[in-house]
């Protein structure tokens, strides 16, 4: 069964102006109340996860296997190499390159603010972060090892036995695969990018938006995009059919990649996809589970035929690319980890053939 984001846009507010009626006066008390209402701003705490409490420990465990290869089977790529952290997140390419320099079916989403989906990946298939650290770990065309081989990996270095020992104390065996996502969840959860010019807007300072992105964000509401993309991720947060109006080229929407049915093998559920979410969207193009649209208008403007039936002009595009520049929050400030070294137990890597 398909769960769909529905939300209900109060239409009595007479700021909402008609599309195409955007050159006319904003209301401002009026826009922010219903921004209000449909969004919500990125808290400046780290947020709580299902049954893993973040504790430093964790996290600090979580930053150095997030920045370790050696949970690859080659010892060359890490959760940085496809959600590179200086790069919003994700690694900018249309798929990203694994195992064997295969390229995977899918773009990459970005690991900032991933912990307020509402599932993981394109797909939905992994249910909260840990699960979803598990997956690229193991697939053939990511970092292609094996659960047993990343323990042994790292049971073979003092330094981290003593970081999991810490980490997850009372536990007489705690170098586990499970510790492993659960260390690299509680990393990810710090991951968060608040107060963006937008989430300034949603906590009260109406100057935070120039006129052009108070406009963006009217025409956002107007035309519907809020349907998939609401909430504190702007996204995120339900299942929606890609092409609802319109279905794009096979550029765009590849034929063979039927989304969500992949998972529940349900017919309704071809081409349906999780809503990714929009925060720092201007940082990590190219865009869609298929990586096709490299420019963040075209994405726009794709997405108003495909998703609201809308031919949107000129000025509706640049307005609501102006308005999604203003989602770029602040990036927390990670220092890349110094690893320990391995040792002469620890298992050799796989060569990249």
């Amino acid at each position: 069964m398909r769960h769909v984001l529905t939300i209900a846009v109060a239409v009595s507010l007479p700021a909402l102006l008609p599309v195409g009626a955007q050159a006319e006066a904003i209301d401002d008390a009026a826009l922010m109340e219903e921004a209000r209402f449909l969004f919500e701003p990125i808290p400046h705490r780290v947020p709580k996860v299902n049954d893993n409490a973040v504790t430093k420990e964790k996290i600090d465990l979580g930053r150095m296997l997030f920045f370790d290869p050696r949970l690859s089977a080659s010892h060359l790529l890490s959760c940085n190499t496809c959600h590179n952290l200086a790069m919003g997140g994700d690694d900018n390419l249309e798929t990203s390159i694994g195992h064997g320099w295969q390229a995977g079916p899918r773009n990459a989403p970005t690991v900032y603010n991933a912990v307020f989906n509402i599932a993981q990946f394109w797909d939905g298939r992994a249910a909260d972060l840990k699960e979803q650290a598990k997956g690229p770990i193991q697939a053939g065309v990511e970092m292609n090892n094996q659960p047993a081989m990343v323990v042994a990996t790292l049971s073979s270095i003092p330094a981290y036995v003593d970081h999991f020992t810490t980490a997850f104390p009372n536990e007489a065996d705690p170098v586990t695969f499970d510790n492993v996502a659960r260390a690299i969840e509680a990393f990810e959860a710090t991951l968060i990018t608040p107060a963006s010019p937008f989430d300034q807007y949603l906590e009260g300072n109406v100057n935070a938006l120039t006129e052009q992105e108070k406009r963006g964000l009217q025409t956002f509401i107007n035309t519907g995009c809020v349907a998939c993309h609401a909430g504190v991720n702007i996204g995120g947060q339900g299942y929606h059919p890609f092409g609802v109006m319109e279905k794009p080229g096979a550029d765009i929407l590849p034929p063979e990649d039927k989304g969500r049915f992949a998972v529940t093998e349900t017919a309704t559920d071809e081409y349906v996809f999780r809503s990714p979410t929009l925060r720092n969207v201007a940082l990590t193009e190219p865009y869609f589970h298929a990586g096709g649209v490299w420019d963040l208008r075209q994405a726009v403007a794709v997405m108003g035929v495909a998703q609201l039936g809308e031919d949107l002009n000129e000025q509706q595009v640049d307005d609501i690319v102006a308005f999604l520049h203003t989602l770029t929050g602040e990036m927390p400030q990670v220092m890349v980890p110094q690893l320990p070294a391995s040792t002469a137990d620890t298992p050799r890597p796989t060569p990249m053939r």
